[in-house]
């Protein structure tokens, strides 16, 4: 059964359902494996954007405490050691509460056979490394609109 939160001021009306599809994006999963990318990246999404954010330093680690969090947007950097970015992509998206969650990738290596290789792959879009800390949230806000908030994909 789903968790569930009365909005403060709304009451009833504002009920918002944990793992809701169609609504505000407010829980991001991100993985990278360079600990001041993750801590950025942590401040750019929680302190900037007002997010939910839990980072990963690993794609094994994400996909163990995923489900327990219940992210609604995956943002993932695609070179890490052991585990992928597109292979923390697939092993999270098997689990059946994340299935439609779209997943971002966070690369230095933008380029037009990188980018079709992992728009194939399943991702929603890619962003470049650096990364504006000041706009990331807003850039996945929009994403998420873009994909009919977790609906697509």
């Amino acid at each position: 059964m789903p968790d569930t939160q009365l909005c403060p001021i709304m009451g009833d009306a504002g009920m918002q359902t944990r793992g809701s599809d169609m609504s505000e994006l407010e829980r991001v999963l991100f993985v990278d494996d360079d600990p001041a990318i993750r801590d950025l990246i942590d401040v750019a999404l929680s302190t900037v954007g007002g997010l939910s954010v839990r980072g990963f330093s690993s794609g094994e680690e994400a996909v163990a405490a995923a489900e327990a969090f219940g992210p609604q947007l995956l943002l993932l950097d695609v070179m890490m050691p052991d585990m992928d970015g597109p292979m923390t992509m697939s092993a999270l998206k098997s689990l059946d509460s994340l299935a439609s969650a779209p997943a971002v990738f966070l690369t230095a290596k933008v380029h037009g056979k990188e980018v079709d290789r992992l728009m194939g792959l399943g991702a929603v879009k890619v962003l470049s490394k650096p990364f504006d800390p000041m706009t990331l949230a807003d850039e996945l806000r929009a994403i998420w609109s873009e994909t009919g908030g977790g609906t697509a994909g």
